[in-house]
């Protein structure tokens, strides 16, 4: 059994999430201690819980320990055979992303198409947005032959959640891709999605969209900006997400929710501000997708090579654990990532053939 201490680099969730995926797909019993040290509440929260149930399901494994405000638990992985259809609700505003994110490498190497249910939250703070994963994220792991969509049925913000998201995977049929992306491309648009729930009549899609076309236009960039009001949540909300389109495959993305005190204007300003600061850098993957690449790019066959903006904790411990679990070798060298990939195939995965 590999110990896997969640004190380490981000010391969060993502520990837990990758771990126990990576746990499902090798077949290695793992003991998590110290999860979510570094956060300010530690221990496991509804939405880390759900996303070791969801994976123990996909695998047939068993579970110790698994309850809210646990530092320490028990994955055992057994045999990968899943079903077509699944539902799982967090039972809090806990991001539905991340839940995503979890399950994401487990049904890649599924052994047919899964359509999966998820309920929770979609737009918070300290965790991926519904638009980035569908806009950013996906369409990259396309280029290394992941075919996943996503599709925003609900929205749901904190602190109610109940908003909805469909997950739809085609599993491998040969080894994911490679993927090379180190010269950034010149933007060829920027534009993004304005969402505000039940708050029409104050024109908050309008006021996000608007403050960030004009910090854009102030650095010589026209943004096209979607406007929607949505009436299908369960209470107010919103969400600001602004991307650049470098080239033909190059995307960055920038995005916030709304929260307690947080002003449309104020958003607009800080998303378009970021994603400024994401085209200076002149990386090639923003700071979000940076971390959530590698592990992807670890079971790819090849050397997967990309620029990112900074090197956040987050990126240090998905490094950490693709060496762990499949001894891929991530080197980073200023803003250069390279990940030597370990050529995962599909009728590897534990009790499959």
């Amino acid at each position: 059994m590999l110990t896997i201490d969640g004190s380490r680099y981000s010391g969060s969730g993502t520990i837990v999430r990758q771990a126990v995926a990576f746990s499902a797909l090798t077949g290695r019993s793992i003991q998590v201690v110290n999860a979510r040290a570094k956060r300010e509440k530690p221990g496991l929260r509804p939405q880390h819980i759900r996303v070791v149930e969801a994976v123990a399901e996909l695998v047939n494994g068993c579970t110790e320990g698994l309850v809210q405000g646990a530092q320490e638990f028990t994955f055992r992985p057994g045999s990968l055979k899943t079903g077509r259809h699944y539902h799982w609700a967090i039972g809090s505003a806990g991001s539905t992303t991340m839940l995503a994110l979890g399950i994401l490498p487990v049904l890649a190497f599924a052994g047919s198409h899964v359509s999966v249910e998820l309920r929770g939250g979609l737009f918070q703070d300290f965790a991926p947005s519904a638009f980035h994963l569908q806009h950013v994220l996906l369409p990259m792991l396309q280029g290394m032959n992941l075919h996943a969509t996503v599709e925003i049925l609900r929205p749901g913000y904190v602190p109610l959640g109940e908003g909805i998201l469909r997950l739809v995977v085609t599993p491998l049929t040969e080894p994911l891709r490679a993927v090379v992306q180190e010269e950034a491309d010149s933007v060829t648009k920027v534009w993004g999605i304005a969402l505000s729930s039940h708050l029409k009549e104050r024109r908050v899609s309008e006021r996000m969209a608007d403050t960030a076309r004009e910090v854009l236009a102030e650095a010589g960039y026209q943004a096209e900006i979607e406007i929607r009001n949505d009436t299908e949540s369960l209470q107010r909300g919103a969400a600001l997400a602004l991307f650049a389109d470098k080239g033909e495959t190059g995307r960055l993305g920038a995005d916030q929710a709304g929260a307690l005190r947080r002003s449309a204007e104020s958003i607009g300003k800080h998303v378009a501000k970021q994603l400024l600061d994401e085209l200076a850098s002149e990386a090639t993957l923003d700071r979000f997708a940076a971390d959530q690449v590698i592990p992807f790019a670890a079971l790819a066959a090849g050397q997967s090579r990309f620029i990112i903006p900074v090197v956040t904790d987050h990126v240090l411990t998905s490094a950490w654990l693709a060496k762990e679990f499949l001894d891929a070798r991530v080197d980073i060298d200023g803003q250069r990532l390279t990940i030597n990939g370990a050529g995962f195939r599909p009728e590897w995965v534990h009790g499959q053939t």
